[in-house]
Parts: C-alpha cells; sequence; structure tokens
C-alpha cells in the first residue's frame, strides 16, 4: 500500500492573505479521500490547519488517515508553517484518537450552554454595571498584550501569538466601547469593582445569533472569593438583555479551575481545539 497526495486543484489564496489546498489521498494512484490543509489568518502564516480529513469508509482502519495526515503537515512545513492546528468537534471520538496518535494535544475547548429565562441571582452587596468609558480605556492599554502572553503560555510562537491578539482586537472592536453587539460590564461588591466581562453578540453557522465570553476577570487581590461565578451569572444576564439564548466561552484546557467552574454551571463542551509543534 502506497499512500500520497495529489492536489485537487490549484493553491487559493484569501483576501486576508492565507493559502489553502485541497488534495486527493491516493492509494496506488487511486483516490480513496481528500484533505485539506491550510494557513491560519489568526495566528499568521507560520501557523497552518489541518481543516479536513476523509477516507471513504471502504478503505478505513487501514493506516490511510494516519498516513494522509502526516503528508498534510509535510505540505505545511513546505510552506514554512512551524505550528499546525485542528478542531475536533465533541461528538468526533475517531478524529481526537487520530490527534492522540499523530501527537497533538488538547490546547483549549468550546463550551455552550443553553440559558434560562432569568439568569441567576448575583451575591448581596454585589452589582454589575456598563463599563465606563475611564475603565474602557484602562483594560485597552492591557489587553492586548495580556491576551498574547495566556496563548504564549500555551505553546504558541510569540509572533503568532501577538497576531492573534492584535488581530482579534481590531477585529472585534474596531469603534472600541462603541462597537455595536460588543457589551462591557463590571462586577462591584459594596461599590468597589473587582472584577469585569466581556460579552459579544455572534452569529452561529445556522444562522441565529448567541453571546460569546470573550473575556472574563477577576482582580487578583478579589479572587477565591465566588467573583467568577458571580460574574458569569452576569453574563448570563448581559446575554439575556440582548435578546438571546445561548452563552459560549474558549477556554484554555490548562485552566482547570476556570474548566470546573464552566462545568458546574452547566456549560458543555462543543468541541476541543488541539495542535502540535511541526
Amino acid at each position: 500500500m502506497t499512500t500520497t497526495l495529489r492536489p485537487s486543484g490549484p493553491i487559493q489564496q484569501g483576501a486576508d492573505g492565507a493559502q489553502e489546498r485541497m488534495y486527493d489521498v491516493c492509494d496506488n494512484g487511486r483516490a480513496v479521500g481528500t484533505v485539506g490543509v491550510s494557513t491560519d489568518p489568526a495566528f499568521g502564516p507560520t501557523a497552518g490547519i489541518l481543516h479536513s480529513l476523509g477516507i471513504e469508509e471502504a478503505h478505513r482502519r487501514r493506516g490511510r488517515g494516519t498516513l494522509a495526515a502526516l503528508a498534510a503537515e509535510e505540505v505545511l512545513r513546505s510552506w514554512g508553517c512551524t505550528q499546525v492546528r485542528l478542531v475536533a468537534p465533541v461528538d468526533n471520538d475517531a478524529a481526537r484518537a487520530l490527534a492522540a496518535v499523530l501527537g497533538y494535544t488538547e490546547r483549549s475547548r468550546n463550551m455552550l450552554k443553553p440559558l434560562r429565562r432569568t439568569a441567576p441571582a448575583l451575591p448581596a452587596g454585589v452589582t454589575g454595571r456598563p463599563m465606563t468609558e475611564q475603565e474602557y480605556a484602562a483594560w485597552a492599554a492591557t489587553s492586548v498584550g495580556t491576551y498574547a502572553r495566556e496563548w504564549m503560555a500555551r505553546g504558541v510562537p510569540e509572533e503568532q501569538a501577538r497576531r492573534k491578539s492584535e488581530s482579534d482586537h481590531a477585529t472585534n472592536l474596531p469603534d472600541g466601547l462603541a462597537t455595536p453587539g460588543m457589551y462591557f460590564h463590571v462586577l462591584a461588591h459594596d461599590g468597589v469593582v473587582v472584577g469585569y466581562v466581556w460579552v459579544a453578540r455572534r452569529e452561529r453557522t445556522d444562522g441565529d445569533d448567541l453571546g460569546y465570553v470573550f473575556d472574563v476577570e477577576v482582580s487578583e487581590e478579589h479572587r477565591g472569593r465566588g467573583y467568577g461565578r458571580a460574574l458569569m451569572h452576569l453574563a448570563e444576564d448581559v446575554t439575556l438583555d440582548a435578546g438571546l439564548g445561548l452563552l459560549g466561552l474558549h477556554v484554555f484546557a490548562s485552566n482547570t479551575p476556570a474548566l470546573r467552574l464552566y462545568e458546574s454551571l452547566g456549560y458543555e463542551v462543543t468541541q476541543y481545539n488541539l495542535a502540535k509543534a511541526l
């Protein structure tokens, strides 16, 4: 058995500078599946994505998927990529098993929660309110660097991490605090601000909108007092006020306290985000 890749079309160049190409997976010259790779516009040209891999049913369980994925990684190396990532939906055990064999590790998870009609009440003395312009300016002054360092702490090269952070902020907040569909709120206890949350309106693939927690943080001196849970309750209230019934988020796999909090609040995993160095 000789498994090789054969281009099924030219390299496609996106408006964002990313390139993408599809390949036939061939067994002794006969196409038995497809695989697709691209560079990652969020992280830059040295970051790759294995975005699709399918082997025909009659040709599965013979190692062709593994060989095709390894060949796809070689394509990305030839493009100058130093890392590759893939997304494994929660119900695709085969994708996660193959990724484990290939040496991918879990970087993060996406989670989702259907909301009730009313958000849980905040603790006594704890209130939420919209962030002021001055508070937003203080947050914006450090947020790009903070977010980039979070990615670097998970093994993302500095250049890719900074590009991801700068791109996300520029794309999502073109008008700062006044950007439509972006909601910044602070949490206060007896008038003292103890944390903040950023909730955004996002469109789902099925066309319905949902709320999405882009950023949530409890001030270091106020941690360990339940404010993280209160901030997530505030996020639910903000989402419901926007007329939305679902709230999603992204959490790094190494952030065990956050994972436990979200699980206890009823969030369920929708996808695993896996990565490896090339």
